[in-house]
């Protein structure tokens, strides 16, 4: 049966990490894979967290399957808390999921049964996985302009231009904050253009938030959604509790819909549901009952805050130590653009040979494209890796 089967191509990301772990060289540096790590280098259980599981190792008295939309608790204290008193909420409606990656999943299953004409635009570049999920559940994919290589900024003219010539059977997929690859964010005055659009044209805006409170700050990293969610008939979103909540083995995710009723939410959830049992059926609790524990308690959701408070202070740290010591190991602002980027990446812009180098010569990996993920560096690791950046520019 499986003669003719061929091996899958090599995640682009998930490779990379292998290759570093395989990498017998005592100096090196994983700056591939999405992970924050503290300045020890260790992705840790955050305090708030561990309060939570004792409380739920104390209390909880069973196992049993929480049903296909995951627990009910969770999915409004999630939607709670990234729409805080948006209207929309009114309308939407939430499923847990396992991951973000399943929240996107069941959304874009859910797209192809709605319509399967649809096509799904994703931004140039954009997260490795959004296509692949998108073309497995059989809907097409298309592109829009978005980060200009030669500013590392967005090309905001450009993205606009495109999306001004989409309609009803158009799906654009959008990062909330903290751009996954390039770390390179939209405007607010972009959102309230891409809303207008929305409404007039038809498009159905998915937005995909895995990152908030990495950039500038938990509401400020969910102004645009907010405001484009307040005044659109229809939305999608994907959200992740894996990287603010430190919980990325546990797969803990959200999908939500809202529909211009919440009676056709209600009936988009159905069918997601239906999808859901054909896939997985029951997500899994563990890591859902950690983060409704910390939503549910203001006194424990307070002291979280602060932890990603600090997460993020730390990412912007090592955003500005990196700029400052590539100004002097190129002597040049050619990377200023670092620190202006929001979020775990930047996309350096070097082109594949000189990220071989750093591979073969400096044990430094870092996704094909030059995309780093800057969270994953220590402050003792700053400047080897801008020296070793400086040899292979050279």
């Amino acid at each position: 049966m499986f003669e003719q089967l061929l091996p899958a191509a090599k995640d682009p990301i998930l490779s990379q990490t292998l290759a570093c772990q395989q990498d017998k060289r005592a100096h090196k540096l994983d700056l591939g894979i999405g992970v924050y790590r503290n300045n020890q280098g260790v992705t840790p259980v955050l305090s708030t967290v561990k309060i939570a599981e004792q409380r739920l190792l104390a209390t909880q008295d069973s196992k049993a399957y929480v049903g296909l939309a995951g627990c009910e608790r969770f999915n409004h204290a999630m939607m709670d808390f990234l729409l805080a008193d948006n209207s929309s909420k009114s309308r939407a409606v939430a499923v847990q999921t396992p991951g973000a990656s399943g929240a996107l999943r069941l959304l874009a299953d859910v797209i192809k049964l709605a319509n399967p004409d649809t096509t799904v635009w994703l931004s140039d570049l954009s997260y490795a996985n959004h296509a692949p999920i998108m073309k497995t559940a059989g809907l097409s994919v298309a592109y829009f302009p978005y980060f200009d290589h030669d500013t590392k900024a967005v090309n905001e003219s450009a993205m606009l231009a495109t999306l001004s010539q989409l309609g009803k059977n158009d799906v654009v997929l959008l990062h909330a904050c903290c751009h996954n690859p390039t770390g390179a964010d939209m405007s607010m005055e972009a959102w309230h253009s891409v809303t207008d659009m929305a409404i007039q044209q038809g498009f159905l805006p998915f937005i995909d938030i895995a990152y908030q409170g990495f950039g500038e700050g938990m509401d400020q990293d969910a102004a645009g959604l907010r405001y484009l969610a307040e005044r659109v008939p229809s939305y999608l979103m994907a959200s992740s509790c894996s990287k603010n909540f430190g919980l990325y083995r546990e797969r803990t995710g959200l999908a939500v819909i809202a529909a211009p009723t919440l009676s056709q939410s209600e009936c988009v959830k159905s069918r997601i549901l239906e999808c859901a049992r054909s896939t997985y059926t029951m997500p899994p609790d563990h890591g859902a009952a950690i983060v409704r524990t910390i939503l549910e308690d203001a006194e424990l959701k307070n002291q979280w805050l602060a932890e990603v408070d600090q997460m993020r202070g730390r990412i912007q740290g090592v955003r500005k130590a990196l700029v400052q010591s590539l100004q002097i190991s190129t002597n040049s602002h050619h990377f200023d653009f670092i620190a202006d980027h929001k979020g775990m990446f930047s996309v350096l812009g070097i082109d594949p040979a000189q990220v071989d180098r750093l591979r073969t010569e400096f044990a430094i990996y870092l996704v094909d494209g030059g995309r780093m993920n800057v969270a994953g560096m220590q402050t003792q690791d700053v400047e080897y890796f801008a020296q070793s950046l400086a040899q292979v520019m050279i």
